[in-house]
């Protein structure tokens, strides 16, 4: 991996973890296309993909950074209470913590299964071009679902434990490689009665400790024989990743607050079927 592919997947991280799009789907069907010769399954390679992941959560961190000292703390209040009160910021912490068991539990039993897919872009471009399709139901269901005006949007801090549970399992959708962990939350989070600004805003809090959890998992990779040949790449790496992370979600918290998911759907459709059909017909093989 040379020192220029290695800032393009940087960006590409920062970018596509954020953006429903995919920063997975992208990783596997980027280097392919491009035919990069580049070892994906490699001690170095891994070590310098856990390096951009810890980028891009310390940024969101950093973004979030308010809210999660009152997170944080308000967690801490309610199990030294031993109860949950209508304090948001308690009734926040639980839906998170309803929102990462599920996306744990699946990503412990199919982490091996799904790993097989990465070694092919045929799938993932199928995968890809699903997940536009789950965004554009997802749009088209909320505009069904409140066709009605006197049916009432909800605040973040509104939702149940198990609204918080039914968006993590929509977000483990992500294990696939080329579905969107963001798109699949901000989608769950739409039918559960969220505006688009507050279901973004759910699944980047809901990815944050997610991101950060597989770094530190994935941390003694770092420490392989053959990690030191990529230090310099995944140092810098792990910084343009931090700083692209934390310029997407500064763009998109304002880009939701009046806009819908229906652009970066199309792109989905446009980006798989197109992978798809090269890699099918052998045009790049």
């Amino acid at each position: 991996m040379t020192f220029v592919q290695a800032m393009l997947l940087a960006v590409l991280q920062g970018v596509s973890e954020l953006f429903p799009v995919s920063s997975l789907g992208h990783t596997v069907l980027l280097p392919a296309l491009l035919r990069w010769h580049i070892d994906e399954g490699s001690e170095s390679f891994l070590a310098f993909v856990v390096v951009l992941h810890l980028g891009t959560a310390l940024a969101l961190i950093v973004f979030y950074r308010n809210d999660w000292v009152a997170i944080v703390r308000a967690l801490v209040a309610s199990i030294v209470r031993g109860k949950i009160s209508g304090d948001k910021d308690e009734r926040t912490a639980w839906l998170l913590v309803a929102g990462t068991i599920p996306v744990g539990v699946l990503g412990v039993l199919l982490e091996s299964s799904v790993k097989k897919l990465f070694a092919s872009p045929v799938p993932v471009s199928l995968f890809l071009f699903a997940n536009g399709f789950i965004m554009l139901l997802g749009e088209w269901l909320r505009r069904r679902q409140h066709a009605n005006a006197s049916t009432p949007y909800r605040r973040l801090e509104e939702l149940r434990p198990q609204d918080g549970v039914f968006v993590g399992f929509a977000q483990a959708l992500a294990l696939l490689p080329g579905i969107s962990r963001s798109g699949s939350a901000i989608v769950a989070g739409l039918l559960r009665d969220l505006h688009h600004e507050d279901a973004a805003r759910y699944s980047f809090l809901l990815a944050t400790p997610i991101i950060l959890a597989a770094s530190v998992l994935e941390f003694p990779k770092l420490f392989a024989p053959d990690a030191h040949a990529v230090l310099v790449q995944a140092v810098v790496g792990g910084v343009v990743a931090g700083v692209t992370a934390y310029a997407s979600v500064a763009f998109l918290t304002r880009y939701f607050r009046h806009n819908d998911l229906s652009p970066f759907a199309w792109y989905c459709i446009a980006a798989g079927g197109v992978s798809f059909f090269l890699f099918a017909t052998k045009v790049i093989a």
